[in-house]
């Protein structure tokens, strides 16, 4: 019922934006053939006549379209006709091209503040995490840090904790010996090897059975992460490079004894910088008990990058009580969560986002529906509504054969005082249509994946 919920609600956000298009085309007295759900690839499934207007639902359920006179070659409607969409001026066809997005747009607006009215509040989308039971051996540094059970976590390492991912995540990368090393932190812990031995070149191997005295305190890599990273908008990446293979051996003396290093020929001092900068990673909370805020002693994760504390999460919710707050926080919840997706867009566009991890509407469909069971009817209406913020970025974008495109078109037509050639617009865009049928195809492939894997 849940998955069947969210189909319903993602087929509304469609018909939502058609229908933008095609009352804005019939107020401006333009003719509209047809009124398809779907995009037209395959079977059709059902067609029937409402007035002058087709109205088509396709097997291919990852779309919709509103078709003009102009798109068929055998139309009857004269040429200078006033029905047909080209002989309306250039303003006029780019609100009709527009209309869906800004369809797209004021529905969202109204799903969140939908929940805002009828709920009373709002998810902030911050977390308020807590340390839980502590389960760590003895030894480990977790109990000299000065943590304990009930405490609130407000940030690791400088990074702002409000949200699970952003806390283990930190942790998880601080694993003892994580294989990565930054030059800046290589060159000091050479810069204190050097004084301690003197005489030995970067590049010289130390020769075999010679001793050599290791810091007392060496510089350690501090992994954190930005605000985009810390809420899951882009791919988290370790700073620096991974440290060579063969200087796993040379990290596991120096582990056994942290005094001195006996040379077995093969290394440099520099390979010794190297090594004992790759071993620890300290984490560095800061908590709230109380009424006070207390910085604590640094934890050191194991290997596996586990410290040893379940985690518990509230979420923290804004009250929407009156007109005022419904409006202003549900613009402001839209907002953020906007900015978001703009930006995990743009890593997507750069690479740093991976093609793989790109979701559609099958995914969606299946997040969705377990929202709706388990955080009820408001958590997938507010899915709802970024999706539907989501469509209305997606078909603004200037790629032919999406809104964003036909606007371009237009822009092209007014500063060249004439439209571009029908056959170059033709050719454009049915190879983009093309092109976003296989991003279809690959996205669909990647939500089977990911449903299997699950």
């Amino acid at each position: 019922m849940s998955i069947f919920i969210m189909i319903l609600l993602l087929s509304l956000l469609i018909l939502i934006h058609e229908a933008g298009h095609f009352i804005a085309a019939r107020a401006f007295g333009i003719k509209v053939d047809k009124f398809g759900f779907g995009l037209p690839v395959g079977p059709t499934l059902y067609k029937t006549k409402i007035g002058d207007v087709e109205v088509l639902i396709h097997a291919l359920l990852l779309g919709g379209y509103v078709s003009f006179p102009d798109d068929e070659k055998d139309c009857d409607l004269p040429a200078d006709s006033p029905e047909r969409f080209v002989n309306k001026p250039i303003w006029q066809r780019a609100i009709v091209v527009s209309a869906g997005v800004i369809s797209n747009v004021i529905c969202a607006i109204a799903l969140v503040m939908l929940v805002a009215i009828v709920s009373g509040k709002l998810p902030s989308g911050n977390y308020e995490i807590y340390a839980d039971q502590i389960s760590a051996p003895k030894e480990a540094s977790i109990w000299q840090s000065g943590l304990q059970s009930g405490d609130r976590i407000l940030s690791a390492n400088g990074c702002e904790i409000n949200n699970v991912y952003s806390f283990v995540t930190i942790v998880k990368n601080s694993a003892k010996n994580n294989g990565y090393i930054t030059e800046e932190t290589v060159s000091k812990n050479y810069e204190m090897l050097k004084n301690l031995n003197p005489g030995f070149p970067m590049d010289e191997i130390i020769p075999k059975g010679l001793g050599i005295k290791l810091p007392d305190n060496f510089a350690e890599d501090v992994i954190t992460m930005d605000k985009y990273a810390a809420k899951g908008a882009k791919y988290f990446k370790l700073n620096g490079s991974k440290i060579d293979e063969n200087l796993n051996d040379l990290e596991k003396q120096i582990e056994k004894n942290h005094l001195a290093y006996i040379s077995d020929g093969k290394h440099t001092l520099y390979d010794i910088a190297k090594a004992i900068s790759n071993e620890y990673h300290p984490v560095v909370i800061t908590v709230q008990r109380g009424d006070e805020i207390i910085k604590l002693k640094p934890i050191y994760p194991d290997s596996k990058g586990i410290i040893g504390v379940g985690l518990t999460a509230k979420q923290t919710l804004i009250e929407t009580k009156t007109p005022v707050s419904v409006v202003k926080e549900s613009c402001i919840y839209l907002w953020d969560n906007t900015y978001t997706m703009m930006y995990s867009l743009g890593q997507l566009f750069t690479g740093n986002i991976p093609l793989r991890d790109m979701h559609g509407v099958v995914a969606i469909t299946k997040i969705g529906g377990d929202m709706i069971d388990k955080s009820g009817k408001s958590a997938g209406i507010l899915l709802a509504a970024l999706i539907s913020m989501n469509l209305a970025i997606l078909n603004i974008l200037p790629i032919p054969a999406l809104d964003g495109g036909h606007l371009m078109f237009l822009i092209y037509e007014k500063i060249a005082g004439k439209p571009l050639d029908e056959k170059v617009i033709e050719i454009i865009s049915t190879i983009f249509f093309s092109l976003l049928i296989i991003l279809m195809i690959v996205v669909v492939f990647n939500d089977i994946t990911l449903l299997v894997r699950k």
